[in-house]
């Protein structure tokens, strides 16, 4: 019984981490166009910037990704049999990239802060996108578990990161238009 609160706690804290996760780099997003306002505007928008990023960080996101963690851990304790299967090393190692993801993000909220970012609103567009695809990834994993066919694994990996550059490419050339 304890695997399957364990589980139930794992899923909700892993879409309330990869909700905070999209809103943050949306949040950086609109930090990052807001330098373009005139001085005064910027520096109102930047302070609430500032401060919504900083409460979405540590009171949602952050708190989320440790949960999740927790969770998922208590189950490898209670069922140490997962541990053996090929598909848990695949989640796994995803799992410590989106680990990655989440604290490079939060030195990106720290450069925002301190404003000394350099990334463009394209590139965390395109960075925005990479959690897309790590979660893919995770979920195409557990869901197939032994099932998983590598080549159409990476092949579909590979044009679904293809596809979603594409998308913010051709939204960058229609904005840029208006």
């Amino acid at each position: 019984m304890l695997y399957l609160y364990a589980k139930a706690v794992h899923i909700i804290f892993v879409i309330t981490w990869m909700a905070g996760l999209f809103y943050m780099v949306r949040l950086f997003i609109y930090h990052t166009e807001a330098k373009q306002k005139p001085t005064q505007e910027y520096d109102v928008l930047h302070r609430q910037f500032v401060v919504m990023e900083s409460k979405l960080w540590w009171i949602i996101t952050t708190p989320s990704m440790y949960l999740a963690i927790v969770a998922g851990l208590t189950m490898l304790y209670v069922v140490p049999g997962l541990l053996q299967a090929g598909w848990m090393h695949v989640k796994l190692t995803f799992v410590l990239g989106l680990v990655a993801y989440h604290f490079i993000c939060q030195r990106i909220m720290f450069r925002l802060k301190h404003e000394t970012n350099r990334w463009t609103s394209i590139r965390l567009r395109m960075w925005n996108e990479l959690a897309t695809v790590i979660l893919f990834a995770i979920v195409f994993a557990v869901v197939l578990k032994s099932a998983i066919n590598w080549i159409y694994g990476v092949l579909g990996l590979l044009l679904l990161s293809i596809m979603l550059m594409l998308a913010v490419k051709i939204y960058k050339k229609i904005r840029d238009r208006d």
